[in-house]
């Protein structure tokens, strides 16, 4: 049986849906077997960060209407053989969804991958509340290292907590290292130790994740500072003991240290 993570957040516009395609992609490299589950319903967006638009037929309401089965709606990623998407519905709305039509696509798919990733809506409406079944084994808060994400990432545990979900691990994403350094952003440790919950991962702020979306590419593909971090993630997820960037508390070279002169000059 596969390993299911809900990936939630308290607000919109930190990141979650791009971290969810690249972990996927990340996990497929390391020869696992994954399906992201994009629950956004309404709003989905996964189809177009993994380029696979066009492929889409079937989407989760269709399966939870039983108007096609769970293989059927089913799209691999051309180039990554063992990543699959089950697309949300454009059209419908998210109170359309049963909850024990949802956990019985679930349970079906984790049977067949190791991994089953579902990308929830951000908030904590009764969507999340929907996808927060008995087949869920865990969860991934996603943050930005601001006090209204932080905030909000204390309220989506709470609400996980209701629902019997295992305490979730935190990514924090768009760090700023000359930021962090000057004092003004706080590190990816200060913000799970406040949070009470276990990192799992920090993500830099990198222009190459605009660039790429910008450009209709993955950055996963692009050597770039962001990619090794989901990569780094993608392998503490399997087991293995992999250090902690900890963005901002390594020692400046000479270019760096006159970026954070300037911007502490502002």
């Amino acid at each position: 049986m596969g390993t299911v993570l809900l990936i939630a957040s308290g607000k919109g516009g930190v990141g979650k849906s791009t971290l969810t395609s690249a972990l996927a992609i990340a996990l497929g490299r390391k020869d696992a077997s994954v399906c992201i589950v994009d629950a956004d319903i309404g709003l989905r967006s996964q189809d177009t960060l993994l380029g696979v638009s066009d492929s889409v037929v079937y989407d989760l309401m269709d399966v939870a209407r039983k108007g096609c089965n769970v293989r059927q709606a089913l799209v691999r990623l051309p180039g990554e053989e063992d990543v699959s998407l089950m697309a949300a519905s454009q059209f419908a709305r998210a109170k359309e969804l049963d909850a024990k039509d949802f956990a019985r696509i679930i349970r079906e798919l984790k049977a067949t991958f190791g991994y089953v990733l579902i990308d929830c809506p951000a908030g904590i409406e009764r969507s999340l509340r929907v996808l927060a079944s008995s087949e869920v084994d865990g969860a991934i808060a996603v943050c930005t290292p601001d006090e209204v994400s932080i905030k909000d990432a204390r309220r989506l545990c709470q609400v996980l907590k209701e629902r019997k979900v295992k305490t979730p691990e935190l990514i924090v994403n768009r760090l700023n290292p000359l930021l962090i350094k000057a004092g003004e952003m706080q590190p990816a440790a200060d913000i799970a130790g406040e949070l009470h919950l276990k990192l799992l991962g920090e993500v830099p702020e990198d222009v190459n994740i605009y660039r790429a979306l910008l450009t209709n590419r993955r950055f996963m593909d692009l050597d770039c500072e962001a990619a090794k971090a989901v990569t780094r993630i993608a392998a503490r997820l399997r087991g293995n003991e992999i250090q902690l960037p900890a963005y901002g508390s390594h020692r400046l070279n000479w270019l760096e240290r006159r970026r954070l002169k300037k911007l502490t000059e502002v």
